[in-house]
């Protein structure tokens, strides 16, 4: 058989075959069993290929089956793309099948929705977004999508998860890159151990039958301990500039001199008004303080994703011109402002949120959701949240604390970490005066401290409507019924980093009758209500991520009509995972006083542990709602 046939029945084979397996993987009847438990979608098939032709160039093609069980599951079919001019789309479309693989509908990339790729706290960006506006005639259905783009601009590299998120099963997933450049490429495999996966060479893997992962209470993110490989160019270009990617080192350089440098000028007005507001400042923090509140008192945020890639900050002689900036933006320009007074300080990319999410120390790339600032200091960094108009100098506990950043110095990219405020920083105090009346209703006022992590979730309410407010404390304290609040009253002290909330509080009802007696809980304004739930065969560890003390104090005066009869024992519990203790005193016939500490350590802890971390937390819940027995004197 001439050679040239050969190759032509041998390719018209495979593509009968690999039809006939995508037909099976079209109905919904062929997922295997084990798949289908606790997931709203299996991704049935996804292969993605990534052709690197030069540093500054790599095609992306990805085909994706995915069969969807419930509407939670639509948003893990994919079937989305963002593009912009150095990202075009070369190839887009989708197919539509039912549960017995029947094609329903096709769509092609015209039909697909476009729309700007930012929300709308942005003011503009480069960044657009095509996606599937699919509403699904019945369950389940399959979809098919096929996908291409080119990439001119490589500073990122997509990379693996053959598990996607939380409840999501796969059955096939592949990943392969074909290097056909002379730039090298870094590879990062992670937490592939314990999964189905069979690494083929560095740059090819593949998986099968991975089952969904369930969510647990206080497990770590899914990032942690998720199958991923991460990939990145050692050389590559951003929008025309030409970047070298080695280690953080030279990465941050990179930045440095193509990013930052020519975008600090600032106007000489503003340099003369800056020296005079800081000329009786004696020490470099004075200054900075200074400086931080000028800035957020004439500056507000605002998205603005241009530039290279959405990275290179906005001039600083256009922040001061305009107003506004996004993170960069002010990070920057907050920067050129301390320059001028001779305060050192460094930009820094970061990942902003609540969980503490840190860069890679070992494998550097294009990370961070956003930019803040960094002044050494001898005893402690000083880090400035430059988006904030409200928030103290130096605060950044619940957002971008406890975490690794990449500071940009003129010597390069270096990890830093950001403040960690310890279990001890994040106290909550509460006090009050309760009366309790011969009916069972309750009048109170009640005074909240809070420090470190725990000023954090509460400074911002002040800022909010009256109404917003009651709602605030009614759901706070959502275990009191027929709550009523007034007088309320906010201090927020940003030198000391204290929010004081005070607050007037009425209940007709907090005591219970029985008979005679009313039975009466003397935790009234800062319970535990939550127990975490219970498993029978826990999976993952668990972590909090934040330690914290709450300190209560309560002076508890009783009508002169009742008698106490009965008060709860002392109670005092310790262990690895903090530590819980209360106290009740006669301070006369007619008083006591409640005293309540609460601990809860930071700390990543073995899945074994769990059901003692839950049986602490349950008998916190039922200590706290502990009664005191008051009796009428007729």
């Amino acid at each position: 058989m001439p050679l040239k046939f050969s190759v032509i029945l041998f390719a018209i084979l495979l593509s009968s075959i690999t039809y006939a397996q995508d037909e099976e993987l079209l109905k919904s009847s062929t997922v295997p069993i084990q798949l289908r438990h606790k997931a709203n979608a299996v991704v049935r098939y996804d292969n993605t290929l990534i052709e690197v032709n030069s540093y500054d160039n790599f095609l992306y093609t990805k085909k994706r089956i995915v069969t969807v069980y419930n509407e939670k599951g639509i948003s893990d079919q994919g079937a989305s793309v963002s593009y912009n001019d150095n990202r075009k789309v070369k190839r887009l479309e989708a197919r539509i099948y039912d549960s017995n693989g029947k094609d329903i509908k096709k769509f092609r990339e015209k039909d697909f929705e476009d729309v700007s790729a930012v929300g709308n706290g942005s003011l503009y960006d480069d960044d657009r977004l095509k996606y599937l506006n699919y509403t699904p005639i019945d369950y389940p259905y399959t979809i098919v999508l096929e996908l291409e783009l080119d990439f001119r601009s490589t500073a990122f590299i997509p990379g693996w998860r053959p598990i996607g998120d939380y409840y999501v099963s796969t059955e096939n997933s592949e990943y392969k890159i074909i290097n056909n450049s002379d730039t090298e490429i870094k590879i990062k495999a992670i937490n592939l151990d314990g999964y189905a996966i069979e690494t083929h060479n560095s740059l090819h893997y593949s998986a099968q039958n991975l089952e969904s992962i369930k969510p647990e209470a206080f497990s770590p993110s899914f990032s942690s301990y998720a199958p991923k490989v991460r990939a990145a160019l050692v050389d590559f270009e951003m929008e025309g500039v030409k970047g070298v990617n080695n280690n953080w080192e030279d990465f941050g350089q990179w930045m440095y001199d193509e990013l930052l440098t020519g975008t600090g000028a600032i106007p000489i007005a503003v340099k003369e008004e800056v020296q005079v507001l800081t000329k009786e400042a004696t020490t470099d923090v004075e200054k900075a303080k200074i400086i931080y509140n000028y800035m957020q008192d004439k500056t507000r945020y605002i998205s603005v994703q241009v530039g290279i890639g959405g990275w290179k900050p906005m001039l600083a002689l256009d922040v001061e011109r305009l107003g506004y900036a996004d993170c960069k933006g002010l990070s920057n320009y907050t920067k050129s402002l301390l320059d001028e007074v001779g305060v050192t300080s460094y930009y820094a990319v970061i990942y902003g949120g609540k969980r503490l999410t840190s860069f890679d120390n070992e494998f550097s790339a294009m990370e961070g959701n956003h930019a803040v600032l960094c002044i050494p200091n001898e005893t402690k960094d000083i880090w400035l949240e430059c988006t904030s108009q409200t928030n103290p100098f130096g605060f950044t506990a619940g957002f971008t604390d406890d975490r690794d950043a990449l500071l940009i110095t003129p010597e390069g990219g270096k990890i830093t970490h950001t403040t960690v405020y310890n279990t001890e920083d994040n106290l909550q105090s509460t006090n009050a005066t309760i009366n309790i009346t011969k009916d069972g209703s309750i009048l109170a006022d009640v005074s909240v401290k809070t420090h470190g992590y725990q000023y954090s979730l509460h400074e911002g309410v002040q800022n909010q409507p009256l109404r917003e407010q009651e709602l605030y404390f009614k759901e706070y304290w959502d275990y009191i019924n027929n709550i009523s609040v007034e007088n309320i009253k906010f201090t927020n002290d940003k030198d000391a980093i204290v929010f004081t909330e005070n607050v007037s509080v009425s209940s007709p009802s907090f005591a219970t009758k029985s008979g005679n007696r009313l039975l009466f809980q003397p935790n009234a304004f800062n319970r535990v209500t939550y127990i975490p739930t219970r498993y029978k065969k826990r999976t993952l560890d668990f972590e909090i991520e934040r330690g914290f003390i709450d300190e209560d104090e309560f002076s508890i005066k009783i009508d002169p009509s009742l008698n106490i009869e009965a008060v709860p024992d002392d109670v005092l519990i310790a262990n690895q995972f903090g530590s819980y203790k209360f106290s009740i005193k006669r301070v006369s016939d007619n008083e006591l006083r409640y005293k309540r500490t609460y601990i809860l350590n930071k700390g990543y802890y073995p899945k074994e542990d769990y059901k003692a971390f839950r049986d602490f937390m349950a008998q916190i819940v039922r200590h706290d709602k502990s009664k005191i027995v008051l009796i009428s004197k007729t």
